[in-house]
């Protein structure tokens, strides 16, 4: 059976609970699609309003992180748990910029993807590159890396069900995009990782992501490719342009 696509805009930290009503309500008709599942992973506190909004809608919703632990002494953190009792589906873990700004190791996104798994919550797993990673050689060592070891411990049908995000860093929020060809080589080794550890029929299900200045020209070609199953979108996200990417066609 054919992967669906999935095309989620990752807000960031933009959008008061207000804003994001709002920009929910002029995305809604521009984003309505039979054929490609939509997420909007919103900031901690958009996200009731969000959900609320989007009823009615073909919009689901995901969180942009979360902790392992389930509840306790963690001030300003939020539990899967949580994310569940208010309505949410995805959540992103390992996003690049979580990775960098916050330290987030191997180990600790293992323990996230574990956790989001036994709440109930779909992952949706970040990997990529640094500039100088891509320019040393090391790419697709290092992408092999990242998804083996947050994936340890993970059975086979977890997997399938999850998606995998590829963001070459370089390429998030700077306008460069990586080629078509650069993106479906990295994701065509994603898949290629999930086989070696599980199996054929894993790798054939789970859903791969390109993210990295995805916008409305750029769609159609990166969505085109046989190991591309959607994107995972930045900026463009909290534009009219994100129902061009969804409707990429």
């Amino acid at each position: 059976m054919a992967r669906k696509k999935i095309v989620a805009g990752n807000w960031k930290m933009n959008m008061t609970p207000s804003q994001a009503v709002e920009l929910v309500n002029t995305l809604k008709p521009l984003v309505a699609s039979d054929e490609v599942e939509v997420v909007y992973c919103v900031p901690a506190v958009d996200i009731v309003p969000v959900v609320e909004a989007v009823k009615g809608s073909n919009v689901v919703v995901g969180a942009e992180n979360m902790y392992f632990e389930e509840k306790g002494a963690y001030t300003g953190e939020i539990s899967a748990a949580m994310l569940v009792d208010a309505g949410v589906k995805y959540v992103i873990i390992g996003h690049s910029e979580r990775r960098d700004y916050f330290k987030e190791d191997d180990v600790l996104l293992n323990k996230k993807v574990k956790k989001a798994f036994e709440a109930g919550l779909v992952p949706i797993l970040c990997c990529g590159e640094s500039l100088e990673q891509r320019e040393t050689g090391v790419t697709l060592d290092w992408i092999r890396l990242q998804i083996k070891s947050d994936l340890q411990g993970v059975s086979a049908a977890q997997v399938a069900s999850m998606v995998i995000a590829y963001e070459p860093i370089w390429a998030i929020g700077t306008g460069k995009t990586a080629t078509t060809e650069q993106a479906q080589e990295v994701c065509k080794a994603i898949r290629e990782t999930i086989a070696e550890i599980y199996d054929e029929a894993t790798a054939d299900a789970v859903r791969i992501q390109y993210g990295g200045s995805v916008n409305a020209e750029n769609a159609a070609e990166l969505f085109a490719q046989p190991d591309i199953d959607g994107g995972l979108v930045g900026g463009a996200s909290l534009k009219a342009d994100f129902g061009k990417i969804v409707n990429y066609k």
